[in-house]
């Protein structure tokens, strides 16, 4: 007969912390040294002026004590739902963990600075096509957008492209962030960090 485990020392270890941003890190170190890629893509939900929630998956290029940072073009759908609702959730799964991470909170634009950093730090060709693509509006073929990419990389040659005002980044500044980790017969841990003040409130949740 199979026998109840209560004794793994990984739900022991995240459930007693106190510092949701100290278990995230070291949960994403994890993840990173076991998912075959990307161990930063995360879901992201937003809602526009209709209410109706869409969601999207994208990649987490930060986090600290502030919240979790993310890139795209403001025209885009969710930067236009995000000038209309500046609320947003997101979840991290890492299946070879079996855990995953969710938060929710209001968001905010980085800076120009950390825009310009970031946007610096990307390849030449991704550079390009920030710049190309109309993101979420129709495109007629491929081709007309591999076009704008070629002249682009013919105007600006070997020299620096510049970030343009539409493409930024945002922070999603967690008020809750939730941590679960599978369990054997789903029994899984869930434990719900809520900011209190300057600090945080801690709570596990049944599975």
């Amino acid at each position: 007969m199979d026998q109840l485990r209560t004794d793994d020392p990984r739900s022991l270890d995240f459930t007693l912390s106190d510092d949701p941003v100290a278990l995230f890190a070291a949960w994403m170190k994890e993840a990173e040294a076991a998912e075959p890629e990307d161990a930063n893509a995360m879901a992201l939900a937003t809602a526009g002026s209709d209410g109706l929630p869409d969601v999207r998956m994208v990649l987490l290029k930060g986090f600290d004590a502030d919240g979790f940072v993310f890139y795209t073009n403001t025209r885009s759908a969710k930067g236009a739902e995000l000038a209309d609702n500046p609320q947003a959730a997101l979840v991290l799964h890492w299946k070879s963990l079996r855990r995953q991470v969710r938060a929710r909170g209001p968001v905010t634009p980085v800076t120009p600075e950390e825009a310009d950093a970031y946007f610096a730090s990307r390849r030449r060709e991704s550079r390009l096509g920030a710049i190309a693509s109309q993101q979420s509006s129709p495109l007629a073929d491929r081709a007309t957008l591999m076009r704008a990419v070629a002249d682009l990389s013919e105007r600006y040659g070997d020299g620096p492209i510049p970030r343009p005002a539409h493409w930024t980044g945002f922070r999603i500044a967690p008020v809750s962030v939730e941590f679960w980790q599978n369990g054997d017969y789903r029994l899984h841990d869930r434990v719900r960090f809520t900011r209190a003040g300057d600090g945080w409130s801690r709570a596990r949740l049944y599975p």
